[in-house]
């Protein structure tokens, strides 16, 4: 099992200008990314960086990794998708002679991962499994907090359910932006927003922060802290 540990980390938020590289406890953020990929890597693994900022290729070299390309800037657009990028990284390395089974992103904004939350990630992979994704508790639910305008500028609740009480409506889930285990294969035959076969692995909330505002910064430091 070969395995390509992605890290997508453009320039140019909006949020948060410069987040990736912005320091977070003692170093950089994208670097909690970094180790955790180098510390879980196997031999036959790969470390992709997939970025256009020169801050994070500085970074990168400091660390003694080289990059296999810079990303092109119609890649690094507000409007770029994982998918492109991701497969922008696989035919690089396909064009070098080196394939890989499974793609494992991880997310430069996520910085607070575990071991536990990557084996966890591969035990709950199977053979008819397209992605492994980690996801969070979610507190707005379709059933009861979420609804949708409809055509005479009405709310309509996004999922029909007689519920009279939150606790009661099914069990949802939302991405948390840690991390996602694809498999290449499926990757080639179909696009993410195509996949049906998904399993999760559930991480805690202070460990599902995904940093995209002033905010969310604040919070992080708040558990780095706690930690």
């Amino acid at each position: 099992m070969r395995i390509l540990y992605l890290i997508p980390a453009r320039s140019g938020s909006k949020g948060l200008p410069g987040k990736n590289v912005k320091l977070l406890g003692n170093k950089p953020l994208v670097t909690y990314s970094i180790d955790f990929a180098l510390q879980n890597m196997k031999e036959d693994d790969e470390l992709c960086i997939s970025t256009n900022d020169q801050d994070v290729i500085k970074i990168a070299n400091d660390l003694g990794i080289d990059l296999p390309f810079v990303r092109p800037d119609e890649l690094a657009a507000d409007a770029s998708s994982s998918y492109d990028v991701i497969m922008h990284a696989l035919k690089h390395y396909e064009e070098n002679r080196k394939n890989f089974d499974f793609v494992l992103l991880l997310q430069p904004t996520s910085p607070f991962r575990n071991n536990e939350d990557i084996e966890n990630l591969f035990l709950n992979y199977s053979d008819d499994t397209e992605m492994v994704v980690t996801v969070k508790n979610s507190k707005e639910n379709p059933y009861f907090t979420l609804f949708e305008e409809n055509e005479f500028g009405f709310l309509d609740k996004s999922k029909i359910g007689d519920f009279q009480r939150r606790q009661d409506c099914p069990e949802v889930f939302a991405f948390n932006g840690s991390m996602y285990l694809f498999k290449v294969s499926a990757l080639l035959e179909k696009k993410i927003s195509e996949f049906k076969k998904i399993k999760k692995v559930v991480m805690p909330e202070e460990r599902s922060i995904d940093i995209d505002t002033i905010a969310d910064w604040t919070l992080a430091e708040f558990y780095l802290d706690k930690q």
